[in-house]
Parts: C-alpha cells; sequence; structure tokens
C-alpha cells in the first residue's frame, strides 16, 4: 500500500508497531533524515580483537555451539571484537558480512573457540537478528554468563543499517555507523 505519512517519528512507530507484532516482543526503531547523516562520523566497535588470532578452523557449515568454552576460574568482565561474522540471507543467498561485539561478565569466553565458533556461521542461512540471537542463546548455555550484550553490526543493503543487539542489560550500544558499513 503506498501511503504518505506525516513525519519520521510517526514512520518509526509504525515499523516499530509491525515489527513487535511479527517479533511477539517490544522493538525499538531509530530513524533519522537523511540531512542528519553528513555529521556522521565513522567509528569501529570497541574491544579486543580476536580476528588474529592464530587458530586453525576446518568447519564453515553451520554454526558451531561446541566450539564455544568458558574458564569458570578466571571470572572476569571483558568486550571482544570480530569483523569475521559471515552468513547468508535465507532468501537471496547473499552474503551478509558484519563486525560483533561481546560484552560479558563471568567466566572467561575461550578465545580460540569463540572465532571458530563465529567463522562457522560462514555458509549458515539466517536473518541478521536471528544470528545474534543464536550467538547469544549459545554462549548463554555454553558459557554462563552473568551478563552478556552481542551486538552486530552489518554491512549496508539497500540503503539500511541493520544492527541488531541482544543483552541482559538496558545500555543500548552506540549506534556510530562503521566504515565497514
Amino acid at each position: 500500500m503506498q501511503e504518505r505519512i506525516g513525519s519520521i517519528a510517526a514512520v518509526g512507530a509504525r515499523i516499530a508497531t509491525d515489527l513487535s507484532a511479527v517479533a511477539g516482543a517490544q522493538v525499538g526503531v531509530a530513524l533519522r533524515a537523511p540531512s542528519s547523516l553528513a555529521s556522521d562520523t565513522l567509528a569501529e566497535l570497541d574491544g579486543q580483537s580476536i580476528d588474529g588470532l592464530d587458530v586453525a578452523i576446518d568447519h564453515y557449515g553451520q554454526p558451531r555451539p561446541e566450539a564455544l568454552r568458558a574458564d569458570s576460574t578466571l571470572p572476569i568482565g571483558e568486550t571482544v571484537v570480530s569483523q569475521l561474522l559471515k552468513s547468508n540471507c535465507p532468501v537471496t543467498g547473499q552474503p551478509d558480512w558484519a563486525s560483533v561485539q561481546l560484552r560479558c561478565a563471568g567466566p572467561r569466553i575461550d578465545r580460540a573457540g569463540l572465532l571458530r565458533y563465529l567463522v562457522s556461521f560462514r555458509n549458515h542461512s539466517d536473518f541478521h537478528a536471528h544470528c545474534v540471537e543464536r550467538i547469544f542463546c549459545d554462549l548463554m548455555a555454553r558459557c554462563a554468563p552473568r551478563k552478556l550484550s552481542v551486538y552486530a553490526r552489518y554491512t549496508r543493503r539497500g540503503g539500511l543499517d541493520i544492527n541488531p543487539w541482544r543483552s541482559t542489560e538496558t545500555d543500548t550500544p552506540s549506534n556510530l555507523r562503521g566504515p565497514r558499513q
């Protein structure tokens, strides 16, 4: 249906209502006028990168949660990032690349296993938000952190930023655009 909606706020409210109804949970939507984008700065996700680890990776078919491990004798708070998350759109089959940030408190997550797990999404077909939800649930089940946030910034498609976030906390992440977006 073609319909004129009077303001950006009204468009955001309509999208949030529609997505919330489909998701079965409250969805937040933030929209901005194109004229406000000129002042944006680019920023990388903060945290320690795990991408340079010397890790043999041999599984690219489907997510492998069994790669996830934690050391309960080393409780810490940490933020790690990776630029290597890739899955495929279940509708078009196109690749979807993302930068992902994990903030957690509790047992120290084995970084080599985490990198193997993230790379194992390479041939997995799913929507962005489902991938983030799966990462969150697998980490909760396998590593039992006290606190966990999973935030992904996907490369833009169709002019849209899709940056799903799942967390045990209420502090929302900064939504600055990354260079890869």
